[in-house]
């Protein structure tokens, strides 16, 4: 079986005359023949590179893409690494974990951020700014190539090498780093068209970070090999802009975490949305608001699907003709999931709940120099998500929360999440909510709320609580955070918010 950058050369013999990449950040189409030759040039520089890992330190677009692909066509492996926060520490925590030196990155971004390059940073414009006539004209002559003999030029193996790292969110704990191999991801890009109607003619909004799985496997590998065009924008809170393109160049196909969801609802003008076939909720819940928003304002079902960096990333996921609200989904082609109790590990029926537990090929290959926690989350091929759920008689999947996110309370245990749902019906639209706990001397833990602002009648929304829940889920109190912290992928950061609330209990008390 092919690996991926191998795929990837399949297209662009495929379908050379197509865009392949409408870039956004450069102002630049590139064909996929384009992207064929400027990939096998990087190829050629990548490999005077020392080391079996690269760090990429590049936004969404075109150049992250080739990188990632010159670097595989090297027989190399791209290090993902995150700079939408605290960049500089990332890069220094990748090189630490995986033990490499060279980093691919940009000066623009740098500027952008405002960040002075480290040591052995290499700049993508530099390379390109490099590469001289005959650089081009040997990988054009090469690219023109039959495939079979195309594909004897770059690196060949089995589809169970590494074909990224990825770094876990760290919203709950120290990042992980996932090994996917190729395998993992062709499970997924090779799952999603027999459930969801796409090919060649397809147009994606690639708009989520490449160091976040969601956007490495659903708005890059998903639509390079199967021949689509992408729409790529480095920043997808730029709500207006999106939404602009999204229109501009009728978009068919668009992913992204419920909190960019919410923006582009925010910002968007009817219309916007009137080209897209598919759009695809992931990474958390979808809120009432927000599906029935898009229903109203656009006349679209917003699908859900749940996964995690360890499995590339879907595990299910909800499509046409395939839909219950408030479920996320039938589990993918070719994958196994299985509900095991908390306490027992007793393998659970329909519409109990219990642990989530996944077996596939799109379960990772471990993680990187942690043999003892890829041993704890992986048994038998069965993954280990940390997550609750129940699945239906019909075989729909609903998610309950983390296990991390149930926190004992006086002896009970309190789900966050269900209270956290029931708080964000209860608050009005702009006001964001998290609901964390904090330790309790003698009851063990006390539930409370973080919200972004103050602007509401508190009285009023605790007496609907004190209704609705029993008196242990209650917050025992509101503190007001102007700004909730982020992950890049649009999740809540649940560590910095427990930090900060932990302190403010403190001081309190």
């Amino acid at each position: 079986m092919l690996q991926l950058h191998q795929r990837f050369i399949q297209s662009a013999k495929r379908f050379p005359n197509r865009i392949a990449v409408y870039d956004k950040a450069t102002m630049t189409d590139y064909s996929y023949s384009k992207m064929l030759i400027a990939s096998l040039i990087l190829k050629e520089h990548i490999g005077r590179i020392k080391g079996k890992y690269i760090g990429v330190l590049l936004p969404t677009g075109v150049g992250a893409m080739l990188t990632i692909l010159g670097t595989l066509m090297k027989g190399k492996i791209p290090v993902m690494i995150n700079y939408a926060t605290g960049a500089i520490e990332n890069c220094r925590y990748a090189r630490e974990k995986c033990q490499f030196k060279t980093i691919i990155t940009s000066k623009k971004l740098l500027d952008k951020l405002n960040l002075q390059p480290i040591d052995n940073m290499i700049y993508v414009e530099d390379i390109l700014a490099g590469v001289g006539l005959m650089d081009k004209l040997k990988a054009a002559m090469i690219s023109k190539l039959p495939f079979k003999v195309l594909l004897g030029m770059v690196h060949s193996g089995d589809i169970s090498e590494i074909s990224v790292i990825l770094f876990t969110s760290g919203s709950e704990k120290e990042p992980r780093a996932v090994q996917l191999s190729h395998r993992n991801i062709l499970h997924n890009v090779n799952a999603f068209p027999t459930m969801i109607p796409l090919n060649e003619t397809d147009v994606f909004a690639s708009i989520l970070p490449m160091f976040h799985v969601f956007g490495l496997t659903v708005d890059f590998w998903l639509p390079a090999l199967i021949g689509a065009s992408m729409v790529t924008y480095p920043n997808p809170l730029e709500y207006k802009t999106v939404c602009q393109y999204i229109r501009e160049y009728k978009v068919t196909f668009v992913a992204a975490t419920p909190a960019f969801f919410y923006g582009y609802l925010q910002k968007s003008e009817p219309g916007d949305f009137a080209s897209v076939k598919i759009a695809i909720a992931g990474a958390d819940k979808l809120p009432d608001k927000v599906y029935e928003g898009y229903q109203k304002k656009h006349g679209i079902t917003i699908l859900e699907g749940y996964g995690t960096t360890e499995t590339s990333p879907v595990i299910s996921t909800t499509y046409p003709g395939s839909h219950k609200p408030g479920s996320i989904g039938r589990p993918m082609p070719n994958t196994q999931v299985r509900i095991l109790d908390i306490n027992t590990d007793k393998i659970l029926g329909p519409n109990q709940e219990g642990k989530i537990l996944v077996k596939g090929d799109l379960v990772m290959e471990g993680y990187l120099h942690d043999l003892e926690e890829t041993s704890l989350r992986i048994r038998n091929g069965w993954y280990d998500t940390g997550d609750i759920g129940l699945m239906d008689e019909d075989g729909f999947l609903y998610h309950k929360g983390r296990l991390k996110r149930f926190v004992k309370v006086g002896g009970e245990m309190v789900s966050l999440v269900k209270v956290e749902d029931l708080l964000s019906q209860l608050l009005p639209e702009d006001v964001i909510c998290c609901v964390v706990d904090v330790p309790n001397p003698t009851k063990g833990a006390d539930v409370v709320a973080a919200v972004a602002n103050g602007d509401f009648d508190m009285h009023k929304v605790m007496k609907q609580l004190k209704k609705e829940l029993p008196a242990i889920a209650v917050p025992r109190q509101f503190y007001v955070i102007d700004d909730i912290p982020m992950m890049a992928s649009g999740k809540v950061n649940f560590r910095e918010v427990e930090k900060i609330c932990r302190n403010k209990n403190n001081r309190s008390n």
